[in-house]
């Protein structure tokens, strides 16, 4: 069945635009496509192939060299003299989300191992790649490091392969496309850099529009061969096209006056490095040459600010990418005397002024201030009170009853500066999907012993195990005798992501403006942590009545973040109810994800008081403890209190929780990486510390 056209695709103007630039110039450096699932990613990404202009290669090449420019260093080489030619289209390279560092870069031909005792290399995906396109759908789910080795290769044009006794450097050039859903999780800052341009796509609210997507793919599925014979001059032009300007492109001049813009967009918008001004002016010079110029105009540069600049900007972690246009204008304008508009559009690419969405200034901690003293009466009555008293938000209620809804509740307090938050992790050695927290084995990292198998080679061990052997098999000299029982494979071990699920506090008991912003900022860094490490969260809260799931566990860490800035505080404090619904969701997500474990961190002072007054709540509270440490220990995972009680007079009431959960207690200050060293244990109260 042929690919849905690459002209037949609705709308997406900037997505098809970043695309044909690094159709035209690879050195661009990919684009990294993120949108909400249904808007056509995958769609437009598979038909850009079909437009790519067809490749002239060496027969017999496992590399795709270029017979007119061959690798000096290929492999397969050298490709010297008359050499015979095939013309074949670019390939197109699916990364699954779950291959291995073997299926990326190659690795040893185990099957020219056993029968010749040759170490010899097979190609991995970078090199099927070359000169064509590589695909990763859903690259946030993909593991770090295989990232970090696509991206690198991708940067440098070079593959360099070091392992199992092979020693192997390739060419490999190929336009990178990853796509990804935000709402199942990011791409580290680091990572995210790495891209050359950014697009973010939604599905169109015009009904019109929508209407024609839906009116298109129908009549796609209905006859695909009639459908793309339809669109096949459309995508022919567009492929005579990329290929003229890839003719014109080592033409084009970047005057100094446009070369000195791009510095200042850059620096106004205060990127780190050098990396956004090398990709704007390649993308501006690859604008230029898409529309048929061979000067780069402003309007160029523009325009590939807004691709490229959106996902480098400074901003915290949990903002969407995003420019602020009339920033853009300014820096744009800054220095001109007499600012050239330049026309209204480089050609081709779609108007110039359909920008993506800017973003807006960070709004954290902008909220008015309010007057100290409601504050503290709060604070000094959640301190005074007895333990099993009802707390109000701000003053009493009369005759002990709850304070009634929102008259009693104050706005939600912002979060606090975020910090540096330390190490907090599961303690073993778990199984789970990688990550960068626990101890597990993973199949990378570091080799720690050798078992009998084939996934992968220790080529070490299983040398050791077929020496004994090889005088029974009638070896005198010449190859090593193998047989499959020989073979090893490595036991690795490295970090495994873990479930991150904040249970917390958010009672009156918890609701002086100035701790709750405190204990708030503690969980945000936290929460940035645990965005770093590749983890899983979930945000369970307990007020009022009852406990709430604010946030089932999720990839995506922002959205934590944001439940996390609107939560609102007041009321009494059902403990026992937050314990218990903290292990009604590890019940869940254990069998969703069996080999997640768990890091329970329970924010509260440890107090704990419930709608009547008959019962002991701080009874229930224990009991409902010893439940969630139960569950807690049979999923392999660690429970850890953070202690928000304040003020002069402490009661220990949340030291006490931690030792029922067989966990650590820490305070607010214990979060901070440079405030100590040490790891997280499980089962050992902190009381010790908490008593120094």
């Amino acid at each position: 069945m042929p690919p849905y056209p690459f002209a037949a695709v609705v709308g997406l103007d900037d997505l098809r635009l970043a695309l044909l630039l690094n159709a035209v110039s690879p050195a661009v450096g990919g684009v990294l496509v993120r949108g909400e699932k249904g808007t056509a990613k995958s769609t437009i990404v598979r038909a850009l192939s079909a437009v790519l202009p067809e490749i002239d290669v060496v027969r017999g090449c496992r590399f795709s060299c270029d017979p007119e420019v061959p690798d000096v260093g290929c492999p397969d080489g050298p490709h010297f003299g008359a050499v015979v030619v095939d013309s074949r289209p670019a390939r197109l390279v699916e990364l699954p989300v779950g291959a291995t560092e073997d299926r990326l870069v190659g690795s040893l031909d185990l099957e020219k191992v056993l029968a010749s005792g040759i170490a010899a290399y097979e190609p991995g995906l970078l090199a099927a790649a070359h000169r064509g396109l590589l695909y990763v759908d859903e690259v946030n789910l993909l593991h770090d490091h295989l990232v970090d080795l696509l991206l690198d290769a991708a940067a440098m044009g070079v593959a360099h392969v070091e392992r199992e006794g092979v020693s192997v450097r390739h060419s490999a050039r190929f336009l990178l496309v990853g796509t990804m859903n935000p709402e199942e999780g990011e791409l580290r800052p680091q990572l995210l850099d790495r891209f050359g341009l950014t697009v973010e796509v939604r599905a169109s609210r015009d009904p019109a529009e929508r209407a024609e997507v839906v009116r298109r793919r129908l009549a796609y599925e209905a006859d695909p061969e009639a459908f793309a014979t339809a669109w096949e001059a459309a995508d022919k032009e567009t492929a005579a096209r990329i290929a003229a300007a890839r003719e014109l492109l080592p033409s084009v001049v970047l005057p100094d006056g446009e070369l000195l813009r791009i510095t200042r967009i850059c620096a106004a918008f205060e990127v780190d490095g050098m990396r956004a001004d090398l990709v704007t002016a390649r993308a501006a010079t690859a604008l230029a040459a898409w529309a048929g110029r061979t000067v780069v105009i402003a309007e160029d540069v523009r325009r590939a600010a807004t691709l490229a600049l959106p996902h480098r900007r400074r901003r915290h972690p949990f903002d969407a990418p995003g420019l602020d246009e009339e920033r853009l204008d300014e820096a744009m304008r800054d220095g001109d005397e007499d600012p050239d508009p330049g026309p209204d559009g480089p050609g081709g690419g779609g108007p110039l002024d359909d920008q993506p969405g800017g973003g807006a200034p960070d709004a954290r901690n902008t909220e008015p201030e309010r007057p100290e003293k409601s504050d503290q009466r709060s604070h000094d009555e959640a301190e005074k009170e007895p333990v099993g008293q009802a707390v109000a938000d701000s003053g009493s209620s009369a005759g002990g009853q709850e304070p009634s809804g929102a008259a009693r509740e104050q706005s939600p307090a912002m979060p606090g500066e975020p910090f540096k938050a330390r190490l907090l992790k599961v303690e073993g050695v778990g199984g789970g999907a990688e990550g960068r927290r626990s101890k597990a084995r993973t199949s990378s990292g570091r080799a720690i012993g050798a078992r009998p198998g084939t996934r992968g080679l220790h080529l070490v061990a299983t040398v050791r195990a077929a020496a004994p052997e090889q005088v029974s098999r009638g070896r005198d000299e010449g190859a090593l005798i193998l047989r499959p029982a020989d073979l090893r494979e490595p036991i690795r071990e490295g970090r495994e992501g873990n479930l991150v699920l904040f249970v917390v506090d958010a009672s009156g008991s918890m609701a002086a403006r100035q701790r709750m912003s405190a204990v708030k900022g503690a969980i945000l860094s936290l929460l940035m942590d645990a965005y770093q490490r590749r983890d899983k969260v979930g945000l369970v809260t307990f007020r009022g009545r009852e406990a709430d799931v604010v946030l089932p566990p999720t990839w995506s860490v922002d959205a934590g973040a944001a439940r996390l800035t609107t939560l609102p505080t007041g009321g009494r404090t059902p403990l026992a109810a937050g314990l218990l619904q903290a292990a009604g969701v590890l019940r869940v997500e254990r069998m969703r994800d069996p080999q997640r474990r768990p890091l329970v961190v329970v924010v509260t002072d440890g107090r704990a008081t419930q709608a009547s007054r008959a019962k002991d709540p701080l009874a229930d509270a224990r009991r409902a403890a010893g439940h969630l440490a139960t569950t807690v220990a049979s999923v392999g995972g660690t429970a850890v209190v953070v202690d928000c009680e304040a003020g002069p007079v402490r009661l220990g009431l949340a030291a006490r929780l931690a030792g029922d959960l067989g966990g650590e207690c820490l305070r607010l200050a214990d979060l901070a990486a440079d405030t100590l060293t040490a790891a997280v244990q499980s089962n050992r109260p902190h009381s010790d510390r908490r008593a120094a």
